[in-house]
């Protein structure tokens, strides 16, 4: 394993214990969420790039895309659970209340 490689599987490592071990805020999984697709992008462009595949020149694109989209609806949750229950602490959430 190339150190290259191994800086992004240990970015996407913890990005992952991250949000599966500091789970306190929303803001903070968001953000653990979005150091997994950073990870995730780099990776798939080195491999598009290191096996020079016209077939997958466009997977990283799409990753990119979807990246984008978990953003910003991770954003209008925490803005809009920040609106109704005046905090964005996971331990505030119950979801048998509506």
């Amino acid at each position: 394993m190339t150190p290259v490689h191994f800086s992004f599987s240990a970015a996407f490592v913890l990005s992952l214990m991250g949000l599966a071990f500091h789970r306190t805020h929303l803001l903070s999984a968001l953000l653990c969420l979005e150091g997994m697709m950073l990870s995730l992008f780099m990776a798939l462009s080195l491999w598009t790039l290191q096996t020079e595949v016209t077939n997958f020149s466009a997977a990283p694109l799409l990753l990119l895309a979807f990246s984008a989209c978990e953003a910003s609806t991770g954003l209008a949750l925490l803005v809009a659970t920040a609106r109704t229950h005046g905090t964005d602490r996971l331990q505030s959430l119950n979801l048998l209340q509506c």
